[in-house]
């Protein structure tokens, strides 16, 4: 399922950095126990790469398999926000892990939004690739818009310049 290349090396569309949050465990700059990492967008898909350390593993040298969905499950929550300016949950998630991911390795992820359904369910696909393309895992996701919650403290918590915060956060009602 392969569909890129812009982190791994093949010259692709100007990336944007998308604002993130101070207390996220993946993208969160102020959570010390977080992976810090951030995130770009072509408007459409979204990509980052990291690489995690041997804490992160589960069997020797092996990142578990949880910390490389949770990565999954971010980025392609990243990828619905992108297209559909608002937040979801994820409702559903299926990973296909293909090869270990190494700790201190550099991984390449990317998403995007595959399909938007009424607005109620998101579905989106993930990636993870080493720097030479092979695939880490795929995986693919249902997601639920949020509805129904003051947004207010949750926009309070992201950081980004203020265009980053306007063009890539949903407004409050």
């Amino acid at each position: 399922m392969v569909w890129w290349g812009s982190l791994a090396g093949v010259n692709g569309p100007t990336l944007t950095e998308l604002p993130h949050s101070k207390s996220c465990f993946v993208c969160g700059s102020r959570n010390p126990l977080g992976l810090n990492l951030r995130f770009k967008t072509d408007g459409r898909t979204v990509e980052t790469s990291f690489s995690l350390k041997p804490e992160h593993c589960g069997f020797v040298d092996v990142i578990h398999g949880g910390v490389l969905a949770t990565v999954l499950d971010e980025i392609m929550v990243w990828a619905c926000a992108v297209q559909m300016k608002q937040f979801s949950y994820c409702a559903e998630m299926s990973v296909r892990y293909l090869s270990p991911g190494r700790a201190r390795e550099t991984i390449y992820a990317r998403a995007d939004l595959v399909e938007n359904k009424r607005g109620r369910i998101f579905l989106a696909r993930g990636e993870l690739n080493r720097a030479d393309g092979t695939l880490i895992a795929t995986s693919t996701g249902k997601y639920m818009p949020v509805r129904a919650v003051d947004l207010a403290p949750w926009l309070e918590d992201f950081e980004g310049t203020p265009e980053q915060l306007r063009e890539f956060l949903p407004p409050l009602p």
